[in-house]
């Protein structure tokens, strides 16, 4: 299929990014929404050289008040359905629940939890009176198991998850209307160096790392043929670590500790901040992340 109506939340970066991209280069029309009116506006152009049929863009924040609503509406005016939508916007947070601030740690729930619930009540009464569409909601790994340090993010995707598994549950009465999860790993995205920190050191990706343009073959791979009832995962260490995490629950505590020191944080010693959780910072928006050297597979 080409000529479909795509809308993608977070398109201004990262995997939202790379999965506009993809979407361009199959000639469909893009609904690109981000908080970063700027970064967008580079996304547009990006999207249009890339082959994109017709590029609108919406400046709104999924996880304010009518926010979704403003995004589906606005959709729908400029292009009166929708047949593919995407929701990859995050925020990450680095810090003890004790450490972190409860407005951070708010943020970063509030963009995927009930920025996701809030998109789904928007956009699946569209795609039930058209009888067809795709809801496809970016999780993580961590959607499926726990990190010391990253409690809030954890939080944030296993809700996520939650979500979209009840929506698969709730969707089966219309065949035509499907909601697919994809579960990546580490990622080698700007989310980073963007996010909140409160450890005192710089986060990276843990190895391995994959491409954000991996990602979002995965999901246009599922916008053509959709995948109900599992969350598709990005990363070949993803299921080992899930398994250990449920079979072995003690080995996994005493070893996620030590390895998540040793493999996702830095030594660069580094000030509390808030990163772009509560703002966005359009200057740190862009499809990679800063380490071309790691492994980033396609």
């Amino acid at each position: 299929m080409t000529g479909r109506v795509v809308l993608v939340v977070g398109a201004s970066s990262g995997i939202g990014l790379a999965t506009a991209l993809a979407f361009a280069r199959l000639a469909d029309r893009l609904v690109l929404v981000s908080r970063s009116g700027d970064a967008l506006a580079a996304a547009e152009q990006a999207c249009r050289s890339a082959g994109a049929a017709a590029v609108d863009v919406v400046v709104a924040d999924v996880s304010r008040p009518g926010g979704a609503e403003r995004i589906v509406t606005e959709t729908l005016a400029r292009h009166g359905r929708a047949d593919v939508v995407v929701h990859s916007a995050t925020v990450m947070g680095y810090g003890s629940v004790e450490a972190m601030p409860a407005d951070v740690f708010t943020a970063v729930v509030d963009t995927a939890l009930h920025g996701t619930a809030g998109l789904a009540r928007a956009v699946l009464p569209v795609l039930r009176r058209q009888r067809a569409g795709v809801l496809i909601g970016v999780n993580s790994l961590l959607g499926s198991v726990t990190v010391p340090q990253m409690g809030a993010y954890a939080v944030a995707k296993w809700g996520q998850r939650a979500v979209l598994r009840t929506l698969q549950q709730e969707t089966r009465d219309e065949p035509g209307v499907h909601v697919c999860v994809v579960s990546p790993g580490s990622v080698n995205t700007p989310i980073y160096d963007q996010g909140a920190n409160y450890t005192g050191r710089a986060p990276r990706p843990p190895f391995p790392v994959v491409s954000p343009e991996r990602v979002a073959a995965v999901i246009t791979r599922l916008a053509e043929r959709p995948r109900r009832h599992v969350s598709v995962p990005v990363g070949v260490t993803n299921p080992f670590i899930v398994t250990a995490f449920r079979l072995l629950p003690r080995l996994y505590d005493l070893l996620v500790g030590p390895l998540f020191r040793l493999a996702a944080l830095t030594r660069t010693a580094v000030a509390p901040t808030e990163g772009n959780v509560h703002e966005p910072n359009p200057a740190g928006e862009q499809t990679r992340g800063r380490w071309p050297g790691r492994k980033t597979g396609r």
